[in-house]
C-alpha cells in the first residue's frame, strides 16, 4: 500500500513539473510574439564611401538613429543594409543621418563641413556610383581613384 502511494505522488510531482515548463514555454512564446509585433523594415540603398574607417563612421551614423536595429555597409558595393522599426523612424532620418556624417547616400547629399573633416582616405569621389551590383565594378572604380 506505502508503494502504491508513494508511486501516485512521484507522478504528482512530475505532473506539476510538466506544467510549469509549459508555462515558461508559454511565456517565451509571448515574449517572441511581442517583439513579432515591432514593424521592422529592411531597407539597401547606395552610399558613397572607400574603406573600414568609412564604414564604421557610416554603420555608427545608422545605428545612432533611434529605431535602428541593425546597418551593414558593404565596402565593394557602396551599399547599406539597415534594418529598422518603421513606428520610431523612416528611411529619409536615416538618409539624414548618414549624410550629416559626411557621406553621399542615393536621396541626400553629405554635409560639406563634415565631409571635409574626414581623414583622407575617406575622401571619396562625389561621382562614385553608388548601390553596385558586382565586385567587377567596384574594381574597375577602385582603379579610377588612385
Amino acid at each position: 500500500m506505502k508503494r502504491l502511494i508513494l508511486s501516485v505522488a512521484v507522478i504528482a510531482a512530475l505532473g506539476f513539473t510538466s506544467c510549469k515548463n509549459e508555462t515558461k514555454k508559454e511565456t517565451e512564446t509571448t515574449t517572441t510574439e511581442m517583439s513579432k509585433d515591432m514593424a521592422i523594415t529592411d531597407l539597401s540603398f547606395g552610399v558613397r564611401g572607400n574603406c573600414g574607417m568609412c564604414k564604421n563612421t557610416i554603420e555608427k551614423a545608422a545605428n545612432g538613429v533611434e529605431g535602428v536595429a541593425s546597418a551593414n555597409w558593404d565596402v565593394d558595393k557602396k551599399k547599406i543594409d539597415v534594418s529598422f522599426d518603421d513606428s520610431k523612424t523612416d528611411a529619409m532620418a536615416i538618409h539624414k543621418a548618414i549624410a550629416t556624417s559626411g557621406y553621399d547616400t542615393e536621396k541626400v547629399a553629405s554635409n560639406e563641413e563634415a565631409y571635409n573633416g574626414l581623414p583622407s582616405c575617406c575622401k571619396y569621389d562625389h561621382e562614385m556610383i553608388m548601390n553596385q551590383s558586382g565586385e567587377e565594378e567596384s574594381d574597375d572604380h577602385s582603379n579610377h581613384d588612385h
